[in-house]
């Protein structure tokens, strides 16, 4: 008896070991990948190695740090638009500004050859408006999506701390058309955010009961209402574990099978861009349009932008210069091309072609990942 005992000890500390060294299997193939990227900022003309900004996962910043980027996003969210109030009523906040500006183009930024690029400019304006308007001296965090797909809930990110990003919603009977309902559904009631007010949307609400209607059908019109969450591990621990990730990075070879399976537009399941979406769910956040209106938005896609350019560095020289899709949603419309321009309206003065947006050492951009 004692033997056995022994052996399933010996067997259960291999799968624990086993399972630490698969968690880093993201970070291994930036590590593999890294020198290229290297490479890549030694020939960078607007970016240097004393210049390049790191940026890391929530889970590894001080709480310090942590308040520090809680406080820039506070900042944003109590600052006044800079919106046409005529055009868009219910854009109240600088942050509105970032909200209203992805539910404008919803429909050519997602499916499309822009997908990546789009969100890589955005994601990157939203940081400079933290650092330039709000004072903010960090860099965008990032939420590994593997890191905490057991438990998500209960990861830093969304613990409901003083240090954190708020927590779940409070439990109310509810329902949702993605995944099973969680443990949440109502308004956050814990940390920074518990008092944060939603003012644009819906548009295409998940969650029942919905939110209340727009005053305005495309829903631009003033409609203040709490933050709602209903975070569960329905999805994360299906959908965006360490090694979904893993296999999206290393089972795609191409940048439409590598967006697509991303974005699950043609396998049928889920990838990992719905998955950390609708892990959140609530509302905005599970609304396709009015999604950036939760503050977690931005380390969520902070990941989908590590996770790209992860892709991108184990075959720098193949997988940079490249674009494959329409320019509507889905692949409609037109083809895309690297000479396509992307703007972002109130959030961002310049224009860039796509081809300019896709090196983080390169165009506007000087970061990396840690």
């Amino acid at each position: 008896m004692a033997g056995a005992k022994g052996f399933v000890m010996l067997f259960l500390n291999l799968l624990l070991l086993a399972a630490s060294v698969y968690g880093d299997a993201v970070s291994d193939l930036w590590d593999q990948g890294n020198p290229a990227l290297e490479a890549q900022l030694a020939k960078s003309t607007t970016c240097t190695k004393d210049k390049l900004q790191v940026r890391r996962e929530w889970g590894d910043l001080s709480a310090a740090e942590r308040k520090a980027y809680i406080k820039a996003v506070l900042c944003v969210t109590n600052s006044p638009s800079k919106l046409d109030p005529e055009k868009i009523p219910g854009a109240k906040t600088r942050y509105d500004d970032f909200v209203a500006e992805h539910m404008n183009q919803t429909l050519s930024i997602h499916g499309t050859g822009n997908f990546l690029s789009w969100h890589r400019y955005y994601t990157w304006a939203y940081e400079q408006v933290l650092r330039n308007e709000c004072g903010y001296n960090g860099t965008q965090p990032y939420w590994d999506w593997g890191r905490w797909a057991d438990d998500p809930e209960s990861s830093p990110i969304f613990d409901g701390s003083d240090t954190s990003m708020s927590g779940n919603g409070e439990y109310i009977d509810h329902n949702s058309t993605v995944s099973p309902p969680g443990n949440g559904g109502g308004c956050v009631q814990e940390g920074p955010f518990k008092n944060f007010t939603v003012n644009l949307g819906p548009v295409s609400s998940v969650i029942s009961p919905a939110p209340p209607s727009n005053p305005q059908s495309d829903g631009f019109g003033y409609n203040p209402r709490c933050l709602r969450r209903d975070i569960s591990n329905y999805l994360s621990s299906r959908y965006t574990r360490t090694e979904d990730i893993v296999s999206l990075i290393s089972g795609t070879s191409d940048i439409r099978s590598f967006q697509d399976t991303m974005q699950a537009t043609t396998n049928g399941g889920m990838g990992v861009h719905g998955g950390g979406h609708f892990t959140i769910s609530g509302d905005p956040g599970g609304d396709f349009f009015t999604s950036p209106g939760d503050p977690a938005f931005f380390l969520h896609h902070a990941m989908i932008d590590r996770t790209w350019t992860t892709w991108q560095i184990q075959d720098l020289e193949n997988r940079q210069q490249v674009i494959s899709g329409g320019r509507s949603m889905f692949g409609g419309g037109a083809d895309a091309t690297l000479d396509d321009i992307v703007e972002l309206g109130s959030v961002a003065k310049d224009k860039y072609k796509i081809k300019e947006l896709v090196s983080v050492v390169d165009g506007p951009f000087c970061y990396t990942y840690a």
